[in-house]
């Protein structure tokens, strides 16, 4: 029996631990060939021995299986290296189907206290190391499509965030980082669909290096029991994004954590207000009159974000 993702090639990034290692390892166990990517080179291990660097540590583990792994050193974030890191996925196994970004990191603080060089690293890395990426994956599949004269398979799982869909008060930059992800990813998925691609987003929950202050509160699992923010709870939702079988899945957000998958719904128009004025132009007295009692019957503190989000759990 064939597994769902076997004579598929895969790119993960940011993949030498924590969430993005349990995707490689998760995609490799369904049957893909798999670029490990990680931006790190070999370091020391604690008796000052050499180490590799932790996306061969993953690439070796994948091989090891039975599987199918390279590894990529380099930074999403750069242009070139991003055109090198698919490059390599199709020099390596002759295509690339399945586009995983995952690759970022944190720099947290108040808005009023973010430097630039905070703000700046943020967005680099999480929403232009996304761009670069699907950027020269998307060119890829459209040549293919010429070629083939169709549709061809391709599958994108983007990485976004509950911080942009809830609004986290401490992580402006990663909130903004993660909101135009989702952007990026609805825009691609539109643009892509007619080659065959489809275009994802995943809010994550999981406790991994780069998130252990975040969730440094959430109580650590006793014995023998799962942790419900390990990395594994997510890794099967990429996998089934990354199928055949989710050919339908497009422009999608979704949250997953704990056991559960939620399907964020787009937002809709809660009210409409129209000018009542000759010639259409509002003026500020008639914005008010319209305005002012619809907001004072809103329950007072709501706004666009969707806080109720983080309260999502298992049923």
């Amino acid at each position: 029996m064939s597994l769902p993702l076997e004579g598929l090639a895969a790119v993960v990034t940011g993949a030498g631990r924590g969430l993005g290692r349990a995707e490689a390892l998760e995609l490799a166990r369904l049957g893909a060939s798999v670029v490990v990517n990680d931006f790190g080179q070999p370091g020391r291990d604690g008796s000052g021995a050499a180490s590799a660097a932790p996306a061969e540590e993953v690439a070796a583990e994948i091989r090891e299986a039975g599987g199918k792994a390279v590894a990529h050193t380099g930074d999403v974030a750069d242009h070139q290296q991003a055109r090198d890191l698919v490059e390599l996925a199709i020099d390596t196994y002759g295509k690339l189907d399945i586009l995983v970004n995952n690759a970022g990191i944190l720099r947290d603080r108040m808005i009023f206290s973010m430097s630039e060089d905070e703000w700046d690293s943020v967005i680099r890395v999480h929403l232009k190391g996304h761009f670069n990426t699907i950027r020269f994956a998307s060119a890829h599949w459209r040549e293919r499509s010429k070629e083939a004269g169709g549709p061809v398979y391709g599958r994108i799982v983007n990485t976004s965030s509950e911080a942009f869909l809830a609004g986290s008060a401490g992580q402006p930059n990663y909130a903004a980082a993660k909101g135009g992800i989702v952007g990026l990813t609805t825009s691609t998925a539109l643009a892509l669909a007619k080659y065959g691609v489809t275009a994802n987003a995943i809010c994550p929950r999981a406790r991994t290096r780069m998130t252990s202050d975040v969730f440094a509160g959430f109580a650590e699992p006793g014995e023998g029991e799962v942790d419900p923010l390990a990395p594994e709870h997510v890794a099967p939702l990429v996998g089934y994004l990354a199928s055949p079988a989710a050919g339908r899945v497009n422009g999608q957000v979704l949250v997953v954590h704990g056991g559960m998958v939620a399907v964020v719904e787009r937002p809709r128009v809660a009210a409409q207000f129209d000018c009542p004025a000759a010639g259409g132009v509002f003026g500020f007295g008639e914005l008010d009159e319209a305005l002012s009692p619809y907001f004072a019957s809103r329950p007072e503190g709501e706004t666009f974000a969707a806080a109720e989000v983080l309260g999502l759990r298992r049923g």
